[in-house]
């Protein structure tokens, strides 16, 4: 990938509106990159953690809210403990999705991680805490594969890992309350997850793949 360093590109908005937002000095990085020797997902990424901030570092705000790695991140706090210059790498990360979010940009070929991101912060909006089955259900349906794991299902109900309900918690409405005054993070509570032009294009996608084997 080429990229013009320039006097722009260094002091760009996008590097000061997110360490204002985060309160972190991205700028301090070095590169040393403890954050993604230790990160237990960096294998699936497109691009390593210390890439990602280096990347924010030279104002690449598109290729950065594009990318596969912002969503892959579990939020393990790993390359946080480990950086030497204490920046908080993992809430970066966090940032870096509800920009994304913010912004309708996803991962090309890529929308099953944000999905699945988008209707479990609606689940846990509607309940208070994860429902199980609503979570499978939903994300089976938007994703496009309708009967994935279904076959688990009988033995997981018998088990009781998962239920036909959800578990009612007190106070539900003060959950519903910090959903509304996250800031962005309430964008997730008004936006619809049933879209049937989501649901179209998961379809298309997932019949290519299968002609495709079949050649």
């Amino acid at each position: 990938m080429k990229w013009f360093i320039s006097h722009e590109t260094i002091r760009s908005p996008f590097l000061k509106t997110l360490e204002k937002d985060c309160g972190e000095k991205i700028s301090h990085c070095y590169q040393c990159g403890k954050c993604s020797a230790g990160c237990p997902i960096s294998y699936q990424m497109d691009y390593l953690p210390n890439q990602i901030i280096r990347m924010v570092q030279l104002g690449m705000e598109e290729q950065v809210l594009s990318s596969k790695t912002i969503w892959l991140c579990a939020s393990c706090l790993t390359c946080t403990s480990r950086c030497p210059r204490q920046i908080n790498v993992a809430e970066i990360m966090d940032y870096l999705r509800r920009r994304a979010y913010t912004k309708h940009m996803t991962p090309p070929g890529e929308i099953e991680v944000p999905l699945f991101n988008k209707i479990f912060l609606r689940n846990i909006e509607l309940h208070g805490r994860l429902f199980e089955l609503g979570l499978i259900g939903m994300f089976n349906l938007l994703s496009g594969k309708f009967f994935k794991d279904v076959a688990l299902a009988p033995r997981m109900f018998l088990k009781r890992k998962i239920g036909l309900f959800p578990h009612k918690i007190n106070n539900s409405k003060e959950v519903k309350e910090i959903f509304k005054k996250s800031g962005k993070l309430g964008r997730a509570r008004r936006d619809k997850l049933w879209q049937p032009k989501l649901l179209f294009l998961n379809l298309s996608r997932k019949l290519i793949e299968r002609i495709e084997r079949l050649k």
